[in-house]
């Protein structure tokens, strides 16, 4: 049975950690749904390590090799995989000039958990193009990667200053807010940026003044407030509803 070579462990390691990511301009995957979508992914896989031989089919063979379960557990981020780990190259995509359609943006998200919910909630209402400040979470820090169950492969995924570029993008900006129009009253445009702010504190005051209009989930309850990704899985909804509505009139 195959091992990873102890340098090799090494430098999976080293991957965790975004310096590093940032150096070599490669990143992590691990887990066997994440894993098994690779192939029909955007990303040039490197490397594939599992413990499966019957998934050797599914992969590609020229980068896919079969090593034992303990040799992922040493290398592995996440507790529990005992499935495989795949290095992908980063991609170096230049941003895009227009944006059409629907545009989830990111403030300041910090909690990896939060963000890869975001990216899978964009893959599953359509959403081709998530854009986050650069003080938003690396995007391929493991637990965001796990986290989107594979979407991350679907969803393209941009940093740079919101303030500075969301004007640029000639789109209207809705914004989540406790005092704004009830979502299930509002009749979404057929395009437009979705904007969601921190866990903590929101969008920023700078930024909130750029926003088109503000947006109200209604509470029937007595929750004080939402998550940013629960929040966001609501809004693409009342969004999606809205504009099926209108094309199917």
């Amino acid at each position: 049975m195959n091992t990873i070579s102890k340098q090799q462990q090494k430098y999976i390691q080293s991957l965790y950690n975004k310096k590093y990511r940032k150096q070599f301009g490669e990143f992590t995957v691990e887990g066997r749904k994440s894993i098994l979508e690779l192939p029909d992914g955007k990303y040039e896989i490197v490397k594939i390590y599992i413990s499966q031989e019957q998934d050797l089919g599914l992969l590609p063979s020229d980068v896919t090799v079969v090593v034992d379960e303990e040799s992922i557990r040493k290398c592995s981020f996440m507790q529990n995989n005992n499935y495989g780990i795949a290095i992908l190259k980063s991609k170096n995509v230049d941003f895009p000039k227009v944006l059409n359609g629907w545009v989830l943006a990111a403030d300041d998200v910090r909690d990896p958990g939060n963000l890869g919910t975001m990216i899978r909630l964009a893959d599953w209402y359509g959403i081709e193009h998530l854009i986050c400040s650069q003080n938003t979470v690396d995007f391929q820090n493991p637990k965001v990667i796990a986290s989107t169950m594979g979407s991350f492969a679907r969803v393209n995924v941009w940093y740079c200053d919101l303030l500075e570029q969301i004007d640029t993008f000639n789109l209207p900006i809705f914004a989540a807010s406790m005092e704004g129009t009830s979502a299930h009253q509002f009749n979404f445009p057929s395009k437009g940026i979705l904007l969601m702010g921190s866990e903590s504190h929101g969008i920023s005051p700078e930024l909130r003044k750029k926003v088109s209009e503000t947006i109200a989930i209604p509470a029937y309850g007595k929750a004080e407030s939402l998550n940013v990704a629960v929040a966001t899985g609501i809004l693409l909804d009342n969004i999606k509803r809205s504009t099926d509505h209108q094309t199917n009139d």
